[in-house]
């Protein structure tokens, strides 16, 4: 089975300073759509791991993140493409959690859910604590220069051989041509 784990905020969509609260603040990244549907018509299978803390930090709630998601997968099938699994981590940051990245809780899951181990899959995020979840694993990690990109390449102290790729429609065409 080939799969990809694909951070949400900055990666697929927009984000924003102050959190995706609502549908209407959820806006796909051009091509991103394009790039998930391309992936899963090369048998990719894609999970996703994303950090919700606005649910913890009583932005928002769970019908309402479940809306966002409602939403998301409503448009990714309009491109053909799908969502294999979705893991979210509710807690805010103070919370101390296992599944709040970068530590890697979340990640583990998918290696459970999907009874695989993740080393070589490719992992897709903008931030450094996406990476260093997946990384964790041993998986192949790629940042994207969409959302926090540009500033967490600029930062460094990435995990070694990690790629770097303009936005998910480009992680997506380098993971099917070195990957397969």
């Amino acid at each position: 089975m080939k799969l990809v784990i694909l951070d949400r905020d900055g990666v697929i969509n927009h984000d924003s300073a102050q959190f995706i609260k609502s549908p209407d603040e959820w806006k796909p990244i051009a091509g991103s759509l394009e790039a998930i549907a391309l992936l899963n018509q090369r048998g990719y299978r894609v999970a996703l791991a994303t950090n919700q803390s606005g649910i913890g930090r009583g932005l928002f709630d769970m019908a309402t993140l479940n809306a966002i998601h409602d939403k998301m997968h409503k448009a990714l099938a309009q491109f053909g493409g799908r969502i294999d699994a979705l893991f979210y981590c509710p807690h805010a940051a103070d919370a101390n959690c296992n599944c709040r990245k970068p530590k890697s809780g979340m990640i583990e899951e998918i290696s459970k859910r999907f009874g695989m181990d993740l080393k070589g899959v490719p992992s897709v995020g903008d931030s450094l604590r996406d990476l260093q979840a997946s990384a964790a694993f041993g998986a192949q990690t790629i940042l994207v220069r969409t959302g926090k990109g540009e500033k967490t390449l600029a930062a460094g102290g990435m995990p070694d051989n990690t790629w770097v790729c303009d936005d998910l429609a480009d992680a997506a065409r380098r993971i099917i041509t070195e990957l397969g």
